[in-house]
This record gives structure tokens, sequence and C-alpha cells, in this order.
């Protein structure tokens, strides 16, 4: 009969399969959460004041600023763009791919994309009622908004649903490309709602900044959980 591991032994082992990986995405979300909060600082001493302006009115026509720059056809195309971060589009991309995951009996993949985004919506909500910035009144809004400015929550929601859902599908995946695919179309959707956010008037660029830090670090808490609870991560 082996012997049983004394606790050094055990600790030993722990530490071996805390792999690089894991202290990396740590650290990632160590210094995501840190981006936020520091953004979070800037902002309320004003020191993001000036960027914001002038990035905000990039989008604008130069002397009016209450017209978007294109044409009505693009402003009506930024507006779905940016539904791609709402609450309702990601409620039902969340529900569907957690009962995906749930039919092919991947119950931490379900349980890590449905704690990832609630966690999300839910800190996003507090620090807008932390923070509580006005929206931006420089531009006209193009679409109704009724919360705080600081974190932009479409762009958290965004960040956090679609980088979770690349994670796990990445995971599931043995192929490279593959891999790779599903992180650019998470990728390109982000950006793309985070810009039409600015875009539309309804958020400073640095709301939205930190919403992809704030949503990217429940998207890396989620890949951390789904190691610790033992759900295969393909390399």
């Amino acid at each position: 009969m082996t012997a049983s591991k004394n606790p050094f032994q055990r600790i030993w082992l722990f530490l071996r399969r805390f792999e690089a990986r894991v202290l990396a995405g740590m650290a990632l979300a160590a210094g995501a959460l840190w981006a936020f909060l520091t953004l979070g600082g800037e902002m309320l001493e004003g020191e993001t004041g000036d960027v914001d302006r002038r990035l905000i009115l990039m989008f604008r026509t130069p002397g009016h600023p209450d017209d978007p720059i294109g044409s009505r056809g693009i402003e009506e195309a930024v507006r779905d763009v940016t539904a791609l971060g709402g609450t309702t589009l990601v409620t039902v991309v969340t529900v569907v791919a957690v009962l995906a995951f749930a039919f092919h009996r991947r119950w931490r993949h379900a349980a890590v994309m449905a704690g990832a985004v609630l966690a999300a919506w839910a800190s996003s909500n507090f620090t807008k009622a932390f923070y509580h910035r006005p929206r931006p009144d420089l531009v006209p809004h193009e679409v109704y908004v009724y919360s705080g400015s600081f974190p932009s929550g479409h762009s958290t929601l965004s960040a956090a649903t679609w980088l979770t859902l690349a994670m796990l599908i990445a995971s599931l995946e043995t192929r490279r490309r593959t891999k790779a695919l599903v992180y650019v179309v998470a990728g390109v959707i982000l950006a793309g709602v985070g810009v039409s956010r600015v875009y539309l008037g309804v958020h400073w660029p640095s709301d939205v900044l930190a919403g992809w830090c704030l949503g990217s670090m429940w998207a890396l808490a989620g890949w951390l959980a789904l190691r610790a609870a033992g759900g295969k991560v393909r390399g």
C-alpha cells in the first residue's frame, strides 16, 4: 500500500498543478481590475475630461455636434451594433449558451457562463451607482439612456459575455484556427459595441474603456474558475 502523502508533498503537488497559465490569468485579471480602479480615480479627478471630449467630437460633423458623421443608414447600423451589448440580447445569448452547454452535459461551462455574465451585470450596476457620473452633455443622445455613465454597461456586458463564450468554446475545440476565430469574433463584437456607445453620444470614451476592463476581468475570472473546477481547457 502506498503511504499517504505528507502535507508538504500535497502543497508541492498543488503548486505544480497551478500552471503558469493560471498565474498569468490571475495577473491579467488583477491588472484589469487595477486599470478599472485607476480609470475611476482619474475620472473623478477630471483627468480624462479633455481626451473624452476630443474623442467624442471625432464622431460628429465639425461645427455640428448634434449631427453624427455618416449617413442615416450608418446611424441605424450603429444602433443595431450597440444592441449586441444590451441587456436583452445578452440575456438571450447567455440563456441559449447555458442551455447548450447543459444539453451536452458541460455543467461547469454552463455555470461559468452564467456566473461571469451575472457578476458583470451586478458589478456594472454597483459601480454606476458608486461613481454616479452624468451622461455626456456635449452632444445629443441618439438612443434612450436612464442610468449612470461610468462604466459603460454595454461595454462591460459585451466584454464579459462574448469573451467568456469564446473562452468556453475554445476550451472544447482542438483546432487553433477555430480558437483564434472565436476570439477574433468576440473582439470585433466588443470593440464595435464600445465604439457605438461613443458614436451615439451616450458614453464618454473612458466609460467604454472602463467597461472593457471590468468585463474582461470577469471573463478571466470565469477562465480561472473553469480551471479550478477541473474543466478541461485545451491548449
